[in-house]
């Protein structure tokens, strides 16, 4: 089952505008989009590998875009955006941003751009509390391209011999996640994080 949508992902990966795609992801999740561009990255990179610094230099600009977007919508738009975060369950993150801005100023964007912490929360955050502009985006691009570029260079330097383990062991790499992901909703549910 797995193998299948393995083998699918690196179909799309090669279709003609998947670089389009990947651009808009990109830029989508920096702001409001959950799903970050590291699904379309990774089989691209690995599909076309001496395209790999390419893509990975699109997706970085691309998402340091969007990260401007979502610093727009946090300063211009943050009173009205307000109550919907906070029942949301993404108001804990936008906290520790806060937190984090506080404590670290900057570096914050460039610890949230490179790590798996939902940047989108980070781009809002930095624009509420309107942190310095050009700073920001410096900062979220050195961030965002130093994730992207990385992931782009171990894809890349894994190639065929990467692609045909990944095929070998796909199926059972995805039922390890779907466990692991079944396992952390059951001790989130019962484990009093709720």
């Amino acid at each position: 089952m797995f193998q299948k949508l393995y083998d699918k992902a690196l179909v799309w990966s090669r279709h003609r505008h998947a670089a389009k795609y990947l651009a808009v992801l990109s830029f989508a999740e920096s702001s409001f989009f959950p799903i970050p561009p590291d699904v379309m990255l990774a089989p691209m990179s690995l599909s076309q590998p001496a395209r790999a610094w390419r893509l990975a230099l699109l997706t970085t600009l691309a998402s340091t875009l969007g990260g401007m977007l979502g610093f727009a919508i946090g300063y211009f738009m943050f009173d009205s955006i307000s109550p919907w975060l906070q029942q949301s369950r993404y108001w804990e993150k936008y906290l520790l941003a806060e937190n984090w801005f506080q404590q670290w100023g900057v570096w914050a964007v460039f610890v949230a751009g490179f790590s798996p912490i939902p940047y989108k929360v980070f781009t809002i955050a930095a624009g509420a509390l309107q942190m310095l502009f050009l700073p920001f985006v410096a900062a979220s691009f050195v961030g965002r391209g130093a994730r992207f570029f990385l992931l782009a260079l171990l894809i890349a330097a894994g190639g065929e011999r990467l692609e045909s383990g990944l095929r070998r062991y796909m199926d059972r790499i995805g039922w390890a996640v779907v466990a692991i992901v079944a396992i952390g909703a059951i001790v989130y549910k019962f484990g009093g994080f709720s």
